[in-house]
């Protein structure tokens, strides 16, 4: 049963992925990287164990942004917002802000920025909570089959697919 839910999950991935999008990082309908969240301010969050539910993203603003990766990021702070500007790699979710399992499993799609987690000083996003759960199974297994799946997919377009509700 938990095998078809997650072949299922990653079949729904793969039909996610988007058409052409002008940059790499997947930016939603609010027109900003990570929906408008301050990726900085994730590394001041209590991260839950494995399997408990993180804390909420800190939401950024508009007097505190940087363009990076072909999108506008915004940050709680002006000192976010320079530490960011000073070393965007460090702060940036892996995988252009898409689902960290999407990618695992094949398919870029988009991720929620309240479902995180920072694992080995990167950032990774995922799509649903379910889908967390697939992630968390298999932390290691799955940063190593993403990494593998992303020299082949980090060159396709970035997805243009809001955050589905399901």
């Amino acid at each position: 049963m938990r095998k078809t839910i997650s072949m299922a999950i990653a079949a729904a991935a793969l039909t996610l992925s988007g058409a052409a999008f002008a940059g790499e990082q997947y930016v939603d309908g609010s027109g900003y990287a990570v929906s408008g969240y301050d990726v900085v301010a994730y590394r001041g969050l209590a991260q839950a164990p494995v399997g408990g539910a993180q804390p909420e993203a800190v939401k950024g603003k508009a007097q505190f942004s940087a363009k990076h990766n072909g999108a506008t990021w915004l940050f709680s702070t002006a000192a976010n917002r320079d530490a960011f500007k000073a070393n965007p790699d460090a702060y940036a979710p892996a995988y252009d802000g898409h689902c960290a399992y999407g990618i695992a499993k094949g398919g870029k799609v988009p991720a929620n920025p309240h479902l995180w987690r920072i694992v080995d000083d990167k950032l990774y996003l995922n799509i649903t909570k379910p889908v967390v759960g697939f992630f968390e199974q298999d932390i290691p297994g799955n940063i190593k089959a993403g990494k593998m799946n992303w020299s082949r997919l980090e060159a396709q377009p970035a997805s243009t697919k809001a955050v589905p509700s399901f």
